[in-house]
């Protein structure tokens, strides 16, 4: 299923190098496009005085109005603007009408199997991030994407998720959803809704202003580009912007791309309750919500299924052969299922 060419700016190696031309106002002497991402496309860029750049170039369809250009390019200048600038690329230009941005250039390897130091590095930037919150420039920052500031917001969104993804004509999807998800849905609610009632919470009501934090809304080790002295450099933040620290703790422990092990996601768990203690609900709603954000999570892997974003996966090269990639998903999405219940306790069993 080839993409939509009407909905992208630049689709070859020759556009994006009068991209970065544009942006740089100079012309380029290489142009190379990279592997991975599995929403955009990524270029490697030398200028001619040899300086290396990213021209990220992001996939818009007629719709979608979430600006994860602007997401991205307003947070990491923001954040560097902050004095947060070894842990992220530097903002360089971006043109809004080709959907496109440059960034400094990060080399480095993938992180691989995560280790201590890795997750402390995570938590001082988790830490720095609910700081920087506290800044009156911050003021100014969109939502993140998706944010979830209620219980009921994260139902609403899995309920969302379900309603697209039911209408598809798959029997596979379909007797998952129907004969295996939606039971388990209804447990892990009725949960949720329990354990706020019983902390005397409002499982409707968003939680207060002052209990928000910063958050990349895609955070971790699956995003991070180690250097060559150790350190990390977080990328990838087109959905960056306000959310509840709930969201961004339960994301990091369950995103299916981290390799963490039982003793560094209760590492984490524990550091992330320091770092929000001062919100005495922090810790009640996330192991409320925990389960919930894991169901969500069963759903996301399953959006190979929706058309509109097997477009977008297409555009980026993530799957050669997409009903490889929805079995694979599809296998994904049963085997969290199935493993929310030791997730819950690995990561609360130690208190």
């Amino acid at each position: 299923m080839a993409p939509d060419t009407s909905t992208i700016s630049i689709d070859t190696t020759e556009a994006a190098e009068a991209a970065a031309t544009a942006l740089l106002g100079d012309p380029v002497r290489q142009v190379s496009r990279q592997q991975g991402g599995g929403n955009n496309r990524l270029y490697r860029v030398e200028a001619a005085d040899g300086r290396q750049y990213a021209l990220k170039t992001y996939f818009k369809r007629p719709g979608d109005d979430r600006d994860r250009l602007g997401a991205e390019f307003g947070g990491l200048t923001f954040l560097r603007a902050q004095g947060v600038d070894r842990q992220v690329p530097r903002a360089v230009a971006r043109d809004a009408e080709r959907h496109c941005a440059l960034f400094g250039w990060v080399d480095g390897d993938a992180v691989g199997q995560p280790t201590p130091r890795d997750l402390f590095e995570a938590l001082c930037f988790v830490l720095d991030l609910y700081r920087l919150a506290q800044q009156p420039e911050a003021a100014a920052l969109p939502l993140a994407s998706e944010a979830c500031l209620s219980g009921a917001e994260v139902a609403r969104q899995i309920d969302r998720r379900l309603d697209r993804l039911l209408v598809i004509d798959d029997h596979r999807l379909r007797a998952f959803l129907i004969d295996t998800f939606a039971e388990s849905y209804e447990r892990h609610c009725n949960f949720a809704m329990a354990q706020y009632q019983g902390r005397g919470m409002n499982f409707a009501e968003p939680i207060e202003l002052s209990a928000l934090t910063l958050s990349p809304s895609d955070f971790g080790f699956h995003n991070a580009i180690r250097r060559a002295d150790g350190r990390l450099v977080f990328i990838d933040f087109e959905y960056f912007g306000w959310d509840d620290p709930v969201k961004l703790v339960a994301d990091f422990l369950l995103h299916p791309g981290m390799g963490l092990d039982v003793e560094l996601r209760r590492r984490f768990r524990r550091g992330a309750a320091a770092v929000f203690g001062g919100d005495h609900d922090f810790e009640a709603r996330l192991r409320a919500l925990f389960p919930l954000y894991a169901m969500r999570w069963c759903l996301i892997l399953l959006n190979e299924f929706l058309p509109e974003r097997w477009l977008r996966r297409d555009y980026a090269g993530a799957h050669p052969d997409r009903d490889y990639a929805l079995d694979n998903q599809l296998a994904k999405a049963k085997a969290m299922l199935r493993q929310i219940d030791d997730a819950n306790t690995e990561v609360f069993e130690d208190d």
